[in-house]
């Protein structure tokens, strides 16, 4: 399969019927896996075959609409069988909003009047449409963003926000490439992100193929960076933002918002408006398993019974954070009342229409 500067890693096979991912874990060697089941499906998510917030909401919709048919062969009751599927795939990785904001969509499109062929259309055609907007969403970010960098901007990256996150062309990396066409990017830095090195693994990756100019670092070095004056921007993505703008994204990113805020160097986070989380307060951390701190490619690299603490996430509060790049536009403090306004308005506007 040949993939562009904007590629798909999430393809569905309809003649087999079968999802088609792109295992980001073997990266830069690439390798596909076939989604067949519920439990392929919670596979892939766990393990991180597939990873980025809007990324994970997507493969949720298809996997959602595969559980559905698989476990209707042995169940009459498509609203049980919904729910089974829902809550066995909620349980995958617990972060990440997108992935239970596509799974709620999805169950709601259940009707019990209808018939199971009828219901699994619904589902496929959820999934698809889902996948599309996603695609014009990163466009839409990354028109917005670009028009924020500066001219000649050394920019710092973290984690993985391309088009390996996403549907499209990315959040955070989508800004990057789209400055880049307009000759504003020097330089990015992308961090190497620990453990599981989706800096130097994915990002890196991608912007090779992109052709934009890079250097990875080491997380730590980012400070050294902003010390010696050689980083103009921080651009990141989120996982989840509550209303209030407490953003969760990949272990790291609090670090380099205080980073950033002690060296006066604007701290953007790149998202679309599926990714805000306006009915909790509070979000919740996924440990991951010590192996991924311990080992390297299965070497062991500490003494054996040695204790890790693995959280896959922090929480950077909204003010360390200058703007949130979104879809619909650059969203500015005060965050609880312009993050509700923007997309409650996004909502009547959709009403209205």
């Amino acid at each position: 399969m040949n993939l562009e500067v904007e590629f798909n890693h999430i393809i569905f096979d309809n003649e087999r019927d079968t999802l088609i991912l792109l295992d980001q874990r073997k990266l830069p060697r690439e390798v596909w896996v076939e989604i067949k089941s519920i439990d392929d499906a919670v596979t892939a998510i766990t393990s991180m075959v597939v990873r980025g917030a809007p990324a994970i909401g997507i493969v949720a919709a298809y996997s959602f609409y595969l559980g559905v048919k698989e476990l209707m062969k042995e169940n009459s009751d498509i609203v049980k069988v919904s729910s089974l599927v829902k809550d066995k795939l909620s349980r995958s990785r617990p972060t990440a909003v997108n992935l239970f904001n596509a799974l709620s969509a999805a169950h709601s499109l259940i009707d019990p009047e209808k018939s199971v062929e009828e219901n699994l259309t619904k589902l496929r055609d959820f999934a698809d449409q889902l996948h599309k907007t996603d695609i014009e969403k990163n466009k839409k970010i990354a028109s917005f963003g670009s028009e924020l960098i500066p001219n000649n901007s050394r920019v710092l990256t973290h984690c993985n926000t391309g088009s390996l996150a996403t549907g499209g062309i990315g959040t955070a990396l989508g800004v990057i490439i789209e400055a880049f066409k307009r000759g504003k990017i020097l330089k990015v830095w992308v961090d190497e992100t620990r453990p599981r090195l989706q800096g130097t693994r994915l990002t890196a990756w991608e912007l090779k193929k992109a052709k934009v100019p890079f250097e990875v670092i080491v997380d730590s070095a980012a400070g050294y960076l902003m010390a010696n004056k050689l980083v103009d921007i921080v651009i990141v993505g989120a996982d989840r933002v509550l209303a209030d703008g407490q953003t969760a994204n990949k272990i790291g990113t609090y670090s380099l918002a205080v980073l950033a805020k002690f060296h006066k160097i604007p701290f953007f986070v790149a998202l679309p408006t599926s990714t805000f989380d306006l009915e909790n307060n509070s979000i919740p951390v996924e440990r991951r398993d010590k192996k991924e701190i311990l080992q390297m490619e299965g070497i062991e690299l500490a003494p054996r019974d040695t204790q890790a603490f693995n959280p896959a996430f922090d929480i950077t509060p909204p003010g360390l954070i200058s703007a949130f790049i979104t879809d619909k536009g650059i969203i500015y403090p005060p965050y609880e009342k312009n993050i509700k306004h923007t997309i409650t308005e996004k909502i009547k506007e959709l009403v209205d229409n």
